[in-house]
């Protein structure tokens, strides 16, 4: 369901966008796509320009950006991988407005089909039935290459006592692993944590256990959980060809259970 403060701006922003002839069409994305945006939702829009124009948009992003609205904030997306990316708070109401720059041939590389919202001569359209979106999806090899690399570093933080750089690994390994591993297996993007508690209802009570506070019994316990989650979801991916890292899996568990029996249990 649409909400009338996202819809109008982006009726707004589509009205002043398409005066601009370097603008070759807009796309939105995200939730958009599913009609599913909430009050919470972010606008995600794609705004495709000509090619030859390309280096002077860029220079302008900002300047566009505030056109749109009364923009309270907006930066570029390095930060994420996406220089294109320009991210913006407007308000009031506020609204996380997500506009992504990009010519035409780069639209044809994307992960997701938008709602092309609005097109000149169809050009949009045509790249769309060109060309199938496609998802990156995690490697499984990829992972298990590193997954157990990962496990020692965290139970060395442990062992030193650095808490809260494990609290972080944790988290990463989250992001990184058990929920892109997870939202595959219930046919689901790997979107990182997205919707896990929705979408991952059979897994969530063991998520909840990768969760700790900021105590080294509990980063211990916590990672002993993730290495569980990360089994069961490796098993349900595996596939013949897998190579399981074998004596680094034995080898780190045996390193994380010598920390926690000899230093975090004297503690």
């Amino acid at each position: 369901m649409m909400l009338s403060a996202h819809l109008n701006f982006v009726n707004n922003a589509i009205d002043i966008l398409k005066t601009d002839l370097r603008i070759l069409g807009i796309a939105a994305g995200g939730s958009w796509i599913t009609n599913s945006m909430d009050e919470f939702s972010d606008i995600d829009l794609v705004i495709v320009v000509d090619s030859r124009c390309e280096r002077e948009i860029s220079a302008e992003r900002l300047a566009i950006a505030e056109k749109l609205g009364n923009l309270l904030s907006g930066f570029t997306g390095e930060h994420v991988g996406e220089p294109r990316l320009l991210i913006c708070l407007y308000g009031s109401p506020l609204l996380h407005v997500d506009l992504k720059f990009v010519v035409l041939a780069d639209f044809a590389h994307r992960v997701e089909d938008p709602v092309i919202l609005w097109e000149r001569e169809q050009m949009l359209s045509e790249i769309v039935d060109q060309k199938v979106a496609v998802y990156p999806s995690p490697s499984l090899q990829w992972i298990e290459d590193r997954f157990w690399v990962w496990v020692h570093y965290v139970a060395s933080k442990l062992g030193r006592g650095e808490i809260f750089e494990a609290l972080e690994s944790l988290s990463f390994l989250r992001i990184t692993v058990l929920g892109p591993l997870a939202l595959m297996k219930n046919g689901c993007l790997p979107r990182g944590m997205r919707y896990i508690e929705r979408d991952a209802k059979e897994e969530l009570a063991l998520f909840m256990k990768t969760v700790s506070s900021h105590s080294a019994a509990e980063c211990a316990g916590a990672l002993k959980h993730v290495i569980t989650l990360y089994q069961q979801l490796r098993n349900y991916h595996s596939t013949p060809d897998l190579v399981r890292r074998k004596a680094a899996e034995e080898q780190s568990i045996a390193y994380l259970n010598d920390i926690i029996s000899s230093r975090i249990k004297a503690l």
